[in-house]
């Protein structure tokens, strides 16, 4: 096994995505994974708490970056301040990590369980946004709106980022689905 050798977690993360394809997700041990890696299962425990967490991980700084924009916005409009969260979570999709997205989706969909999961982490993040947005002094009604919206401009925008045949770049996604949201919400009703 090859050890101390730079970019562990990546190769983890790749070696795990190689399988889950090739065998799915339940065919697939963490031993399996750690020798696909060229590292052992104790280096991939200790990097990721299950193999769940290797399409998972980063959640936390993926909420960080969310509320980081909720927190940083220079305006009083909650679309607005959830548009600037967008702008800075797209961070965490540069558009070289798009077609490992587009594989970790496959298998997403592919696993009930995985579905569950990504649904319950999407959760989590409308409840911090939530939270972030009454810090900001927003009622309870408006800030729950305002975050459950921005999880469903994310989901939407994400789901067309990887598509295939599609090179924008997610924020330009993100500020069109808003848009699109927007002109939803505001347009006349007959």
């Amino acid at each position: 096994m090859v050890r101390w050798e730079p970019g562990a977690r990546e190769r983890l993360q790749a070696a795990a995505l190689e399988r889950f394809g090739a065998r799915g997700f339940d065919g697939t041990t963490v031993a399996e994974i750690a020798a696909a890696a060229g590292l052992t299962e104790r280096t991939f425990f200790r990097h990721f708490a299950d193999k769940r967490e290797v399409l998972f991980a980063g959640q936390d700084e993926f909420e960080r970056l969310f509320v980081a924009g909720i927190e940083e916005a220079e305006t009083t409009d909650p679309v607005a301040i959830i548009a600037v969260a967008l702008d800075g979570a797209a961070a965490f999709f540069p558009d070289d990590r798009r077609s490992w997205s587009r594989m970790r989706q496959v298998v997403i969909d592919a696993d009930p369980g995985l579905q569950e999961r990504e649904l319950l982490k999407l959760s989590g993040l409308a409840t911090t946004m939530t939270g972030a947005l009454r810090r900001r002094g927003f009622d309870a009604t408006a800030a729950a709106l305002a975050a459950e919206s921005g999880v469903a401009v994310f989901r939407v925008g994400f789901a067309t980022w990887i598509a295939e045949g599609e090179d924008r770049p997610l924020a330009a996604i993100l500020r069109a689905v808003l848009a699109e949201l927007r002109s939803l919400v505001c347009a006349p009703r007959t």
